[in-house]
């Protein structure tokens, strides 16, 4: 294993409890049509693609919530936005279509962390899918 560079920082574990302040919201299983795909044949038509997304949200005053939705971060939206890059034509990697969508969602600085995982549903006849997982924290807070 190699060290890490003297300049990485370590971002600390945060989990969904009250003592760290984070609240997790999350997208399961968004299965949408992709292009998306570096070979020949998928430049021709469109393949499914499966989003999970998690993200993890600063809680500076989860008592303030108040049951309004402009005081959290709404899933609904997100997923409008992510249709929406998905619809914005063809993509060469999986990596690039992780790091856009991270990137809008910690486009908000009540997010801390975006895990997104994206996977291909027709790569292979004998694999239920292939793909991509990262993490992106938000550099604001």
């Amino acid at each position: 294993m190699s060290p890490m560079p003297k300049n990485t920082v370590v971002q600390p574990l945060r989990i969904a409890d009250a003592r760290s302040g984070l609240r997790h919201v999350f997208l399961r299983d968004l299965e949408r049509p992709c292009r998306i795909g570096v070979h020949a044949h998928e430049r021709e038509r469109p393949q499914r693609v499966r989003i999970n997304l998690d993200l993890a949200v600063w809680e500076d005053q989860p008592d303030q919530i108040g049951d309004n939705l402009a005081n959290v971060v709404c899933y609904e939206m997100v997923a409008e936005r992510i249709r929406a890059i998905l619809d914005d034509g063809h993509v060469n990697l999986v990596e690039t279509l992780a790091e856009r969508i991270a990137h809008l969602c910690l486009q908000d600085p009540r997010v801390h962390s975006a895990r997104v995982r994206i996977e291909k549903l027709e790569v292979f006849p004998d694999a239920f899918s292939a793909g991509v997982e990262i993490e992106r924290f938000n550099p604001v807070r």
